[in-house]
This record gives C-alpha cells, sequence and structure tokens, in this order.
C-alpha cells in the first residue's frame, strides 16, 4: 500500500515539472519572437539582406568629414587634368648676389678704422653716406689727410700764381704746363682720400643705396690700403646657381628654367615667378669640382638671403598629357604613396598612386588616379589623421 502511495506522488511531482518546462519553453520562445519583430522595427520592419552587409563593408575606407570641418582644417581640392610637365633635373645650388648689385668697400690708405655711426651687418645706407673713417695721425708715417691736404693747397697756390703771370711771359708756357700738372695730380689724390668732415681721416662711403651685407673689420683695427672692410650690396638682383652633374652634360643646352627650395622657404619657387632667366651654361669644370654651373638671374622680392643653399630642380623638356598633382597632396607610409579622393561634399577615400619625375611644385603620377579625380592637395595630413580617429560617424554615401 506504501508503495503505490509513493509511486503516485513521483508522478505527480513529473507531470509538475512537465507542465513547467512547456510554459517556460513557451516564454523563451515568445521572448525570441517578440526580439526579432523589436529588431525588425528598428531596421524599417525588414532587417539587413546580405547584400546590404556586403555594400557597407565595401565603404569602410571611406572617411567622413563635414564640410564645416573641413573648412576649418583648410582642406582644399583640385581635379585632376592631363597637363603639360617639364623633365627634370635635380640638384643643389646656391643663392648669390648679383655681380653688379655688389660692392666691397676697400681701405684707402693705412690706419685705424673708426666707425662713422652704429652700422651693423644688415644695416640699410644711402649712396655717399659715411660708413667708416680711416685715421693715420698716430701711425708712423703721420696723417696722410694732413700731407695731402698741404701739398694740394701748396700746388693750388703755385698754380694761381702762375695762371697771373704767363699771359706776361713772366712764366712760361712749359713751366706753366708743370705747375699745372702738379696741381690736378696732387687735387686727385687729395680728393680721392676722401677726407672726414673734421680732416683728420680717410672717409669710406656708400657707393649706393643698399644693405651692408658684411662688415669684415672692428672698431680700432688698423687696415692696411686695400684691405676689404665691408660689403654692400643693393640685394634687388640675385644670381641661383646651380651645380649640375658632368653625366647631364647632353641635356644643358636643353634647361629652359628653374625651380627651387631653400631650407626656409617651405614650397618651391618657379624662377620665371621672379622674372628670372637663364644667364649662362658653363662648358667645363674647375679643378676643385666635379660640377658645371648652370646660372640663373632673378628679382629678390625679400623672400631669398644671399648666400643660402638650395634643392634646385633644372628644367628641360616638356612632355603633354601629363597627370600630376602637387607636392602637398602626397602622403608617404613605409614607402608606399597616397593621394585623398574627395567623392562628395563629405567623403573622402585614400588612394595609393605611383610617382613619376617632380619638379619641386608637382609631381608626376604614373598609376592611381584619372581625369576628373577630385585630389585633396591642402589639408591632406588632416584627413589622414581623421582616417586614424576611432570616433568617425556613420556614413550615409550612396553611390
Amino acid at each position: 500500500m506504501k508503495r503505490l502511495i509513493l509511486l503516485s506522488g513521483l508522478c505527480t511531482l513529473m507531470a509538475l515539472w512537465s507542465c513547467n518546462a512547456g510554459r517556460n519553453g513557451g516564454q523563451d520562445h515568445e521572448h525570441s519572437h517578440d526580439h526579432d519583430i523589436h529588431t525588425e522595427e528598428e531596421h524599417g520592419g525588414t532587417g539587413h539582406s546580405e547584400e546590404e552587409h556586403a555594400a557597407e563593408a565595401g565603404h569602410t575606407d571611406e572617411i567622413v568629414i563635414s564640410p564645416e570641418k573641413a573648412a576649418a582644417a583648410g582642406i582644399a581640392t583640385e581635379t585632376v587634368i592631363p597637363g603639360p610637365f617639364s623633365d627634370v633635373i635635380r640638384t643643389g645650388g646656391q643663392i648669390l648676389p648679383a655681380i653688379n648689385d655688389e660692392k666691397t668697400l676697400v681701405a684707402t690708405t693705412d690706419g685705424i678704422i673708426s666707425f662713422s655711426g652704429n652700422y651693423l651687418e644688415g644695416t640699410s645706407v644711402s649712396k655717399s653716406q659715411p660708413v667708416f673713417s680711416i685715421l693715420s695721425g698716430n701711425i708712423q708715417d703721420g696723417n696722410r689727410v694732413g700731407k695731402a691736404k698741404v701739398a694740394y693747397e701748396t700746388a693750388k697756390a703755385e698754380y694761381e700764381r702762375a695762371s697771373r703771370l704767363v699771359d706776361d711771359k713772366i712764366v712760361s708756357q712749359k713751366e706753366f704746363a708743370r705747375i699745372r700738372e702738379a696741381y690736378e695730380n696732387s687735387r686727385m689724390a687729395y680728393e680721392a682720400l676722401k677726407p672726414n668732415a673734421d680732416g683728420t681721416g680717410v672717409q669710406v662711403e656708400a657707393p649706393f643705396d643698399g644693405f651692408i651685407r658684411t662688415i669684415s673689420v672692428k672698431e680700432g683695427d688698423f687696415v692696411a690700403m686695400g684691405t676689404p672692410v665691408a660689403t654692400v650690396t643693393r640685394n634687388r638682383k640675385m644670381l641661383l646657381k646651380a651645380d649640375v652633374s658632368q653625366r647631364y652634360y647632353g641635356k644643358l643646352d636643353e634647361i629652359t628654367s628653374a625651380k627651387f627650395v631653400t631650407q626656409y622657404g617651405g614650397r618651391a619657387t618657379d624662377i620665371r615667378d621672379l622674372g628670372g632667366r637663364l644667364v649662362s651654361v658653363g662648358r667645363s669644370t674647375s679643378d676643385s669640382s666635379y660640377y658645371i654651373p648652370v646660372t640663373f638671374e632673378f628679382d629678390n622680392n625679400g623672400s631669398v638671403v644671399p648666400g643660402s643653399f638650395a634643392e634646385v630642380w633644372l628644367l628641360t623638356g616638356r612632355r603633354d598629357n601629363v597627370l600630376s598633382v602637387p607636392v602637398s597632396a602626397l602622403t608617404e607610409e613605409q614607402g608606399i604613396h597616397f593621394v585623398y579622393l574627395k567623392l562628395d561634399g563629405s567623403c573622402y577615400r585614400k588612394q595609393e598612386v605611383t610617382l613619376g619625375e617632380s619638379d619641386g611644385a608637382r609631381t608626376e603620377i604614373l598609376s592611381g588616379l584619372e581625369p576628373g579625380d577630385n585630389v585633396v592637395t591642402e589639408g591632406a595630413y588632416n584627413v589622414k589623421l581623421a582616417s586614424a580617429s576611432n570616433v568617425i560617424p556613420a556614413h550615409t554615401h550612396n553611390h
């Protein structure tokens, strides 16, 4: 009897457990079903198809930058159009003053240097403005200016006396000619010394309006006649002297122009934009150099410093229908070069390119671009930073 009661209880418990399990399973199923419906409602009631997921995966290389942020970052673009491009000889060179645009001041006598003002390198000067005085009163030969003045005044008095007597035949024509010669020589010798205001020394003047480029002496230095003391330049004309390897000798006659960039210039400058022209092409090398000089002359607009070194691109033959982009459009990663294409108002894409020649300002593109592509030319680095950001918003661009 007890066995029947125990067996009946176990059957009742198993029935209750089976009922609860069925009820819970139904709830789980209903919850899963409700979740599926909720997900479909969030996505327009249809969910994502496999084609749409594939399309989204195809846009993962796109970079989104709003027009406002692009303007703030200075991002600018250019449409790629085939055009002329010059062959290039890349070399180095130096910026020099033009030959007729600079003059060296030299000591016209022996003596002690005395500055006529607070002159430094870069100080502007006017024509005939006193720069130095050379004092000779304390050296062995005495005051040369004073001696020259005495000789000049003595010869002048003798000439004036003879001028009054020559008509009366008291002084012969031959004697008068000798006196006049002595007077002219002493006058030129005295005036050539250019005495300073107080007559104590020789005055060295600026030859023209310009700037003091270099000063080779200090206050109180002793200088001998002919010693360079300073250099004055107009700073209006400059020379670009490029050093060309001998292997390009056969292409020297093809050189038409040049572009250059200095360490402080930032971007390459076309010498034609500065009124530049080819002045000379060397036909030999010096004993101390392996290179052949090619020289251009151009107007100085104040952006270059005489004596500075430059990277030079010499332009030779011209080719047409070449795709090129500004140098500022290029970025590089591990030896591979890229540009950034603008696809629409807020969408950009990174594009690998193969480079050809560069003239310092633009670079030839051999592959990776097509005519009509819109390439970022300013702010490419900012686009690169945006591509590495983890907070790029979702993109809704349609192709």
